[in-house]
């Protein structure tokens, strides 16, 4: 089951099947955990912009960024959906991510939130040795989330997020390694997200804001009986800031910048006996707090964990926006690098957004490489 979800990582984040050594000669060490298809971003606003989300304009997708921002959402209620096609530059044809989100503001103070994401991997021919067909699998993986914000005062508020998540990638079959047999299961978690955000206007034209982020905070994924054989799941701190500067009553500009870490442990390094046995053992919250200061190379490969997200949007008349980005990831942690651009319209009750992700290294392969991703979205209050 390693190997399985193990690929189901390089899928969904794009790793690579290559050297596992960097060019110093430096052993990779990638963080590999259940359900990566969770930390994607699910919609076209902050993809494109370099996947930042901490402290961006509050919007419904707000509930996968930073759930606390929901509190200072402009609108009464919403509803938005995104289509990412994946693979597509390996002409894969039926491997998609599916995200629908919705909210309601209960009052001046509080807003709650839900959402569903979706990730179906296709039909997969389940053969036998010589190839005949057995049968058809169809895995996917899905999460269902609840969230509530609340404003402290007017510049502070606070949320909280429950999700379920259940990943089924072999449909119950066994899996052999070749000397045995192991039968495996859906894997099923309870997970838990807390964010603090705030905003505070500079003057009448600039404001600036700050968030930090927990997410998917929750017990590890068996996909079999075997309690050697858990993965944690991507439990993730991210912090960041946004600067807005209303030019005039038709130009506003915003620059944006998230940091984020896996609190994960770090695993050990292959050759590393003692180091597996140990890593097994290891509890949700105690591998969090241990993700600091636990990996072998010490603070520079603790530094090299850190992924760097930055960001830039622009609106005109509040009608049409245009954005950039930039998103990297050190080679020994998976090498994911890429910019991104994109484009955002509004007009009355309707939304609609498009971002497109251009790889700008060799080191892994983006599964979302020349993708276009689709948001649209529905509004109760009018944006003009």
């Amino acid at each position: 089951m390693k190997k399985l979800t193990f690929l189901t990582l390089l899928v969904a984040l794009g790793g690579t099947l290559s050297a596992q050594y960097s060019e110093l000669g430096q052993e990779k060490n990638f963080i590999s955990t259940g359900l990566p298809i969770i930390l994607i971003a699910p919609d076209a606003i902050s993809s494109g912009m370099g996947d930042v989300g901490a402290a961006t304009t509050p919007d419904a997708y707000s509930a996968h960024w930073n759930n606390a921002k929901l509190a200072f959402i402009d609108g009464t209620a919403g509803a938005y959906t995104t289509y990412t096609p994946w693979l597509r530059k390996l002409k894969v044809g039926d491997m998609n991510l599916f995200y629908l989100a919705g909210y309601y503001r209960i009052n001046d103070r509080s807003t709650a939130a839900a959402s569903l994401t979706y990730f179906t991997l296709g039909d997969i021919d389940n053969t036998d040795i010589e190839g005949n067909k057995i049968t058809t699998l169809h895995p996917n993986e899905f999460t269902i989330d609840a969230s509530y914000a609340l404003k402290l005062n007017d510049n502070l508020s606070l949320g909280a997020t429950g999700r379920f998540l259940r990943s089924d990638l072999t449909n119950g079959q066994t899996i052999s390694d070749g000397s045995s047999n192991t039968a495996t299961q859906a894997a099923n978690s309870l997970a838990a997200d807390i964010g603090l955000y705030y905003q505070q206007a500079i003057d009448k034209t600039q404001e600036f804001a700050l968030g930090a982020f927990i997410s998917n905070l929750g017990a590890k994924l068996s996909y079999s009986n075997d309690d050697n054989d858990k993965e944690f799941l991507p439990t993730n701190l991210r912090l960041g800031g946004r600067y807005t500067n209303r030019i005039d009553e038709y130009n506003k500009i915003s620059v944006m910048l998230d940091l984020n870490k896996l609190l994960v442990p770090t695993p050990p390094l292959r050759n590393d006996t003692a180091g597996w046995a140990d890593y097994n053992n290891i509890g949700v919250i105690e591998g969090a707090l241990r993700s600091f200061g636990d990996a072998p190379g010490g603070l520079q490969e603790e530094l090299q964990e850190i992924q760097i997200s930055a960001g830039a949007e622009y609106w005109y008349s509040e009608t049409f926006a245009v954005r950039a980005g930039y998103f990297f990831e050190h080679a020994n942690k998976g090498g994911r690098q890429y910019a991104t651009v994109g484009v955002g319209i509004r007009y009355s009750y309707f939304t609609g957004d498009f971002s497109y992700l251009i790889p700008t290294t060799t080191i892994s392969t983006n599964s979302l490489a020349n993708t276009i991703r689709i948001s649209i979205g529905l509004d109760m209050k009018p944006t003009k």
